[in-house]
């Protein structure tokens, strides 16, 4: 398959301020082949969206470009057509005349444009519904119109922003299967598609070829060919393996690569800016005790936990970085087993967790240590909130820094290393440990 699309050194910066940016992408380097369908896949804040928009020509790159047959995009561009999670339809028209929208904008005669139309709803499943409007219709059926204006104006390359994620199971489902079904359908124009998802079963189902994107900034973790043929059974041995494959990709780093883990394993040691993950005290606890059980034995694949526990990466990914970065488990090659900290964690009763937990937040996250530090340091033991936000905000956005604060706030009253007050905004040490 030749070519469609090129990407070049795709970097993307935020300013933050007038002597500060963020760092979104760096170093983005892949191709979108003619007729393939290509995943990428990542956790939430690794950027994907920001470089679905790029490759759409909605938003610019700080540095590198994207390249469409031989022509650097600049703007959004009729070859190339995009698909929202959100639907984006506009509420005021009818199906008939949201689908037309595109080839209205193209300036395609009234003729033409009906008979496509018509022919997309068709495909797409709507026939009957041209005259509803999208309040009518349930979430299913208005992403079909979404797809449908996508498809109507014959785009080479259809791009697909996480489109089934507010969707229910069944929906969803249902949906991906007929989407496939379109695109290998002789009688339909095979265009390239590119998913971006955080869901690695809709990634395994759909895509020929998957990219893993990291996060902090984002960038191409690693990459993997799925060689099945369509439709792919969830259950079948082969779609599974590349499941676990997935998540083996997406819990090895670039460096580690395949190699067996050395005999002294190395924790992940985090600095004072790091974007704690969201991940609340009740679902950590519960997860270790999970863990623990006689069946477990402290060991566990990742895609068996996220399947019992009915969790995808981003509900999953959260809870297993906090327990790492707490010391309470490992994690390599798509498992995760406690470590003698977690063990015991699971084991013990109220009070001796909250001791526990204290000591290894202290100890392996350095925000905690340096607030209750600063807390000890001044004589009446007490911060605004804002003044830590302040300083995470060298290093982070606005937005971000509040909710690191959040997350290491809550595990902090939870060991009970500092009290906080909401109403004022103090942290404070009135309830010291």
């Amino acid at each position: 398959m030749n070519n469609l699309i090129t990407l070049q050194n795709i970097q993307k910066s935020f300013k933050k301020d007038e002597n500060q940016e963020l760092l979104v992408l760096d170093n983005i380097n892949f191709t979108i082949k003619e007729g393939e369908i290509l995943a990428i896949l990542g956790k939430s804040g690794s950027g994907k969206s920001t470089l679905l928009r790029i490759i759409a020509g909605l938003t610019q790159p700080t540095s590198g470009e994207v390249i469409y047959r031989g022509n650097i995009i600049h703007e959004p561009v009729p070859g190339i057509a995009m698909i929202f999670q959100n639907f984006a339809l506009l509420p005021w028209l009818t199906v008939f005349q949201n689908v037309e929208l595109g080839l209205e904008a193209q300036g395609i005669d009234s003729e033409e444009r009906k008979t496509r139309t018509l022919k997309a709803i068709d495909t797409i499943g709507l026939d009957g519904f041209e005259s509803a409007y999208p309040k009518e219709l349930s979430g299913g059926m208005r992403q079909r119109v979404g797809i449908a204006r996508a498809l109507v104006v014959e785009p080479e390359l259809l791009l697909m922003d996480e489109p089934f994620s507010a969707l229910d199971v069944l929906t969803g489902d249902n949906l991906k299967s007929d989407l496939v079904n379109l695109w290998e359908d002789p009688k339909n124009k095979k265009n390239s598609i590119l998913l971006v998802t955080h869901n690695i079963e809709e990634a395994v189902l759909m895509a020929d070829r998957l990219l893993v994107v990291g996060a902090n900034p984002g960038c191409i973790h690693g990459e993997l060919t799925i060689n099945m043929p369509h439709p792919r059974n969830e259950k079948d041995t082969r779609f599974r393996q590349y499941v676990d494959d997935v998540y083996t990709l997406m819990t090895t780093s670039p460096t580690e690569g395949i190699a067996p883990l050395p005999a002294a394993v190395k924790y992940k040691n985090i600095g004072i800016s790091y974007r704690l993950p969201d991940a609340a005290i009740s679902e950590l606890s519960g997860l270790l005790e999970e863990l623990n059980t006689p069946q477990n034995n402290g060991r566990m694949d990742l895609p068996k936990l996220a399947e019992i526990l009915h969790l995808d990466i981003d509900d999953l990914f959260p809870l297993t970085e906090a327990l790492e970065i707490l010391r309470f488990a490992t994690i390599s090659k798509g498992d995760i087993e406690l470590t003698a900290a977690g063990r015991n964690f699971a084991q013990v009763d109220i009070l001796e967790k909250k001791l526990l937990f204290a000591n290894h937040l202290i100890r392996f996250v350095p925000l905690a240590s340096h607030i209750r530090r600063k807390l000890d340091e001044r004589p009446n033991h007490r911060a605004s909130k804002e003044r830590f936000v302040a300083e995470l905000e060298d290093y982070l956005s606005e937005e971000e820094a509040k909710r690191v604060l959040r997350v290491l706030i809550e595990w902090g009253r939870y060991a009970e290393i500092f009290a906080y007050d909401d109403n004022t905004g103090i942290l404070s040490l009135d309830n010291p440990d």
